[in-house]
């Protein structure tokens, strides 16, 4: 056993200096009266390599057993030095090559062979008709080819043969006649010819025959009628001719019959009504014909019961909903009449035990019948292809169990039940070529796990409805040649699963969703919609002039639409082009004016605010490089105060933390105790600090504005992402909640009405305990406040993190803003890269590389490769989207702060407590 490998430390046990390995190895056993080894049983244990000739020393081994392991290499061993061995199984392995020729030339003590399920090839040895006591042989799952070894049928004792799926050809020899203990024999999925042999029905305790997937042909021998103990009888996917014998019924033990894709004609028998104890009936794809018996009823035993693909006619029995079948399955046939008489003559409780019916493609039709909403187990229900009429009834709703519904090509009307939003489990809905109109009910987005939708030639009207969005895994949707109107909803973007969207033929209008699938879209799936636009169907979109900027709200100043709207209601003496004229040259004069004031209020401010916070005065304060008039001082305490030493620390150089965009930090290092100074402590800081300052400037002192917080021993986020140690990293549970801590603290500021203004990785202060601390969002009122829609460039100076409407010094500087550079961070905290990355010969944008990934279908591949894979996909992916939404050029496409926490509340799994490394390894 030395050449096996025991990676997953199965045989730890196995202790070479153990005397008593019958005791104490696990899979060894011995036999009490000698104290020698007798089975070795290592099934499952993960081994690998190759079997050496160790194996061989064990000389009283009666049962080797190393099934379901990862073994290679050929067999080279010969077992025959075994002489008493009873069991060998090697199956599901990966050994190969061919067996030695004299492999089994003694093995006269072998009762049980498996090879099954690995890759040995070439011909099954002849030498096997030497093992003259085996009673069981598999070789299945292999690649074993030839024909089969004529020594075969004289192994008298055998009783299970199981050759199936290999590469088997030829006919099966005549004798098998002689193996009378037979009870199972398995040849499936070779590519054996010739007839079923007669010698088989002379078997007579035959209880299972597998023939099935081969190119048998000829009729079935009338001695298999003697074989009344036979179970299961599967000879599907041949080419067996002739008609289904009568004397079919004599096999009254037969539970399974599997005739299918064959060649039988002629009718179904009668006889099958005696077969009681039957539980599935497959005469599938054959040339069958006439009617469905009635006789079949009488089997009361019946569950799975398909002929479909022939060419039956009549009625629909009333038997296939009496027997409380599970599966009825009799499409592509010509039968006839209304589904109705049958479905109403039926039990309540043999409906709800029918789990598939369909009746596909055949000549059924009246209505569908309301009743049909007692199926309450049905999961499929495939009715297309008839000349079925009339609505869809309501109480299809009731179907909570249903994954396909295909109600297609028939000749229904009126609109599409609003119910349909009932089937949760629904995947696959398929309505399309009737005459149905209406608008497409909303409640269709509660289908969750709705994969396939089709509605394609309906007379359908209306919009598509954006519930649609909501349909995560909708892959295949087709609502073409229809009356649809209106705009494609812009939330159809987000559907990542898509792969077909055809919409052709409708009466649709603007613009596509912008998004990976829309890019890329087939233009067929867009033709006959004259007003659509966009670069797909090689239309321009009318051009949609963007709205005046406010400078002021609060201004009574006419507006160029109250200009208009005052020329219109005098008389009309000029032409229309020379009023658009008036009016653009009004407005401009107005917008100068305006400008001009602007400017003016800035400078005065500008120069008053200078004054106020200049902090240069004074000749004994230590002085820095690189502060300018404008900067603040950021105090951080931790502990109680001695206002001896505090006071003087805060200006001294010393004590400086560092510099941010808006003054420099300074840190008290006083007294251990509580975290941060009382209300009244703080108070006598600033008392203390004034008087001193008093001495040394007083008209600095009068204008001093500190802001204290409390010192935040962690450090910020940026040296956690992008300047710590290779060791040292975020996993994926503190990224989340860092996340998650700044979306609840960026949303506290808004509900102050407070926006932030700066916010980057940098403001983003870690604690002791990992929790995030948005900093540095006061630092904005200590500067020149130039106008309250008018933000200085001083506070933005942070590459990647700013909104597009900064560029306009003029635009309304809202919430949105805040919105945008987190969502940036949310980009940077889970892909661990900078938001603006220089390259030797191009920069590269975070936001713009995340969201080609994520077109590509490559958006695992944006996760921070620190992590090595361990992160829930359930919760990356959904970050990533909401940082991309975040981003939107757009502000009003940008979610507020709070619905952010609400997302982000979802997304987090209720694993979330488990330790990650534990979870994910």
């Amino acid at each position: 056993m030395a050449d096996i490998q025991d990676p997953d430390g199965k045989l730890s046990s196995w202790n070479e200096e153990d005397d008593s390995p019958c005791n104490n190895w696990v899979g060894v056993k011995c036999n009490p009266r000698s104290n020698r080894v007798s089975d070795l049983v290592l099934d499952g244990f993960g081994l690998s390599g190759k079997l050496g000739r160790g194996l061989l020393q064990l000389q009283f081994l009666r049962k080797v057993s190393l099934a379901k392991n990862n073994l290679t290499g050929s067999i080279s061993l010969s077992f025959s030095e075994l002489s008493d061995l009873r069991v060998l199984d090697l199956s599901e392995n990966g050994f190969s090559g061919s067996i030695p020729s004299d492999f089994f030339s003694q093995c006269g003590s072998l009762r049980s062979i498996s090879l099954a399920k690995n890759r040995f090839s070439g011909p099954i040895p002849e030498s096997l008709g030497s093992c003259s006591t085996l009673a069981s042989l598999n070789l299945s799952g292999n690649q074993f080819s030839g024909s089969l070894p004529l020594g075969l049928w004289s192994l008298s004792g055998l009783r299970s043969l199981d050759l199936s799926d290999n590469l088997l050809d030829g006919e099966i020899p005549k004798g098998i006649e002689a193996l009378n203990n037979l009870r199972a024999i398995s040849l499936r999925n070779n590519q054996l010819t010739g007839e079923v042999p007669d010698g088989i029905g002379n078997c007579l305790l035959l209880r299972s025959i597998d023939l099935s997937r081969n190119l048998l042909s000829g009729g079935l021998p009338s001695t298999m009628q003697k074989l009344s103990l036979c179970n299961d009888l599967v000879l599907g996917n041949n080419g067996i001719t002739g008609e289904v014998p009568q004397w079919i019924g004599d096999m009254r033990s037969l539970v399974t019959i599997d005739l299918s894709e064959n060649n039988f004609t002629g009718q179904v028998p009668d006889s099958l009504g005696k077969l009681q104890s039957v539980k599935i009936l497959n005469v599938s794809k054959n040339a069958l014909t006439g009617s469905l018996p009635e006789a079949i009823s009488n089997c009361v035993n019946l569950l799975a019961f398909d002929i479909s693909h022939n060419s039956l006619t009549g009625t629909l029995p009333s038997w296939v909903f009496k027997l409380g079948l599970q599966q009825v399955l009799l499409s592509d046939n010509g039968l006839s009449g209304s589904i109705d008489d049958a479905l109403a003559s039926s039990k309540e409780n043999s409906r709800t035990k029918l789990l598939i019916l369909d009746v596909s493609q055949n000549k059924l039709s009246g209505e569908i019948p309301s009743t049909v909403g007692d199926l309450g187990s049905l999961q499929l229900l495939n009715m297309s292809r008839n000349s079925f009429v009339g609505t869809i009834p309501a109480r299809i709703g009731q179907l909570k169990s249903l994954s396909i519904l295909d109600l297609s090509e028939n000749q229904l009307n009126g609109s599409i039940p609003s119910e349909i939003g009932l089937l949760k489990s629904l995947n696959e809905l398929s309505l399309e070529k009737n005459s149905l109109w209406g608008n497409i009910p909303t409640s269709i987005g509660n289908c969750a796990g709705l994969i396939s939708l089709s509605l394609a030639h309906n007379e359908i009207t209306g919009s598509i409805p954006a519930s649609l969005a909501k349909l995560t895994y909708l892959t295949i949707v087709d609502f073409s040649f229809n009356r649809l109107t209106g705009a494609i909803p812009k939330q159809l973007a987000n559907l990542a699963s898509l792969q077909l969207f055809n919409i052709s033929h409708n009466q649709l209008q603007g613009e596509l969703p912008a998004g990976a699938f829309f890019n890329t879209i087939d233009p067929s799936s867009l033709l006959g919609n004259p007003s659509l636009c966009g670069a797909v169907v090689n239309r321009s979109c009318p051009t949609v002039l963007p709205k005046p900027i406010v400078l002021n709200p609060n201004s009574t100043d006419a507006t160029p639409g109250t200009i208009t709207q005052s020329i219109g209601r005098g008389k009309k003496i000029l032409s229309i082009s020379a009023l658009i004229a008036i009016g653009a040259a009004a407005a401009i004069v107005i917008g100068v004016i305006a400008i001009t004031v602007l400017n003016l209020r800035v400078r005065a401010a500008t120069s008053r605010s200078a004054v106020a916070l200049n902090f240069s005065g004074g000749d004994d304060f230590s002085h820095s490089p690189s502060t300018d008039g404008d900067s603040g001082k950021l105090v951080m305490f931790s502990g109680d105060p001695d206002f001896s030493t505090a006071t003087h620390a805060l200006l001294n150089k010393d004590c400086e933390l560092g510099r941010g965009d808006s003054g420099l930090c300074i840190g008290l290092c006083l007294e251990t105790g509580a975290r941060l100074p009382s209300r009244s402590s703080l108070f006598q800081v600033l008392s203390s600090l004034k008087k001193i300052l008093k001495g040394k400037s007083r008209s600095w002192a009068e204008f001093i504005t500190l802001l204290i917080y409390e010192f935040v021993s962690g450090g910020n986020l940026y040296k956690h992402l992008h300047e710590g140690s290779a060791e040292r990293y975020l996993s994926w549970n503190e990224r989340f909640n860092i996340i998650l801590g700044a979306a609840k603290g960026l949303a506290h500021l808004h509900q102050m009405n407070i926006i932030h203004y700066n916010l980057k990785s940098s403001n983003i202060l870690i604690d002791s305990s990992g929790e995030p601390k948005v900093a540095d969002y006061g630092l904005a009122k200590l500067l020149p406040m130039l106008d309250r829609y008018v933000l200085s460039s001083k506070i933005q100076s942070a590459l990647g993190y700013m909104a597009p409407e900064f560029a306009c010094k003029t635009v309304k500087i809202t919430e949105k803003c805040d919105v945008y550079g987190f969502g940036i961070l949310v980009l940077e905290v889970v892909t661990g890269k900078r938001p603006v990355e220089y390259m030797e010969d191009d920069v590269v944008v975070l936001s713009d590389m995340v969201r080609g990934a994520m077109e590509e279908g490559k958006v695992e591949d944006c996760v921070d490769a620190r992590l090595l894979g361990k992160f829930p996909v359930d919760e990356a992916i959904p970050v990533i989207k909401l940082g991309l939404i975040c981003t939107s050029q757009v502000p009003s496409n940008r979610p507020d702060i709070a619905e952010v926490v609400n997302i982000l509340e979802l997304i987090r799994c209720p694993s979330e407590s488990q330790d990650e490394l534990g979870e994910f390894s």
